[in-house]
């Protein structure tokens, strides 16, 4: 009886004791804060209405999601550990995201698009233009815990490509019907590898309104997030135009070159020269065309 009771007794302190350790354990923070600081240097004009933070960490597990309605940031708790980041704006309406488990898969992409009017299809998805997109990555962040003034400082930059398409030496742009004139652009990326900081491979046509001066000149200015780097796909350049007649009209700029062999590729500009778009007819039957009726034309463009 005096074993069995010493064997309680030893049991009982071994008890207490590991209670005891694991009350010390509690009175040591696994946490810290941690200054998050967006530094703009790279987009000094950058006003997004919302930041979001993202802490990958090492060990696999899910993300830890921040976010900031000031631009420069703001001070969060975080469990010690060590981190991948990644910071974008969070206040986009045509950018989506997907895949957002793990820093490698992180994709932006783009919602669905639309055209104006029906038109022909070449089989690539129809996505939106994106809006602006400013993003930042950190490979190695480490928090300590109970450590004070820890910070982490990213500097975030546009993501997306800015396009302007001009059209000089127009012809006849006073008989377009009002409003009716668009155009889009073949073989650019529908999303982006946020992590890999490189456009997607899936292929799409990208809608965007187009203006006419009515004289000579018509323009657009639009994003994208690029073409797919490891696609042969060419990149064709159409607008659409509807006459006052009625008629509807295309014409394909082969642009590949342009997009390509741009000396910025953040900042394309597109200068093309010829809109052959014929006078309308003068025809009181009220006939009007419909989708299968577009007069497609390709037109040859010089360097």
């Amino acid at each position: 009886m005096k074993r069995y009771g010493l064997l309680s007794l030893l049991a009982l302190i071994g008890i207490l004791t590991a209670c005891e350790h694991k009350e010390l354990c509690f009175d040591h923070p696994h946490t810290a804060d941690l200054r998050v600081i967006f530094d703009w240097r790279y987009a000094p004009d950058a006003r997004p209405s919302s930041m979001r933070l993202y802490l990958f960490p090492k060990t696999e597990k899910e993300p830890l999601v921040y976010e900031f309605t000031d631009r420069t940031g703001g001070t969060v708790t975080v469990p010690a550990g060590h981190y991948r980041a990644l910071c974008l704006n969070s206040n986009t309406e045509f950018i989506l995201y997907r895949n957002a488990e793990h820093y490698e898969s992180f994709e932006a992409y783009l919602a669905e698009g639309a055209f104006p009017r029906p038109v022909p299809r070449n089989g690539q998805s129809i996505r939106a233009v994106p809006d602006m997109l400013w993003d930042d990555r950190a490979e190695e962040v480490e928090v300590v815990a109970s450590r004070e003034g820890q910070m982490l400082t990213l500097y975030p930059k546009i993501v997306v490509r800015h396009y302007i398409v001009e059209i000089i030496n127009a012809g006849n742009l006073e008989y377009i019907s009002s409003g009716e004139i668009f155009g889009s652009l073949t073989g650019m990326s529908g999303g982006f590898m946020l992590g890999e900081d490189t456009p997607t491979d899936e292929l799409a046509t990208l809608p965007f309104d187009m203006t006419s001066d009515g004289k000579t000149t018509v323009k657009a200015d639009f994003y994208t997030f690029g073409y797919p780097p490891a696609s042969e796909t060419p990149q064709s350049l159409v607008v659409y135009a509807v006459l006052n007649d009625g008629k509807k009209y295309s014409f394909v700029y082969d642009v590949t070159a342009k997009i390509h062999e741009a000396p910025d590729p953040m900042n394309v500009h597109i200068v093309l020269d010829g809109l052959p778009l014929p006078k309308p007819i003068d025809d009181d039957s009220g006939f009007n065309p419909n989708v299968d009726e577009w007069n497609t034309e390709e037109i040859e463009i010089s360097m």
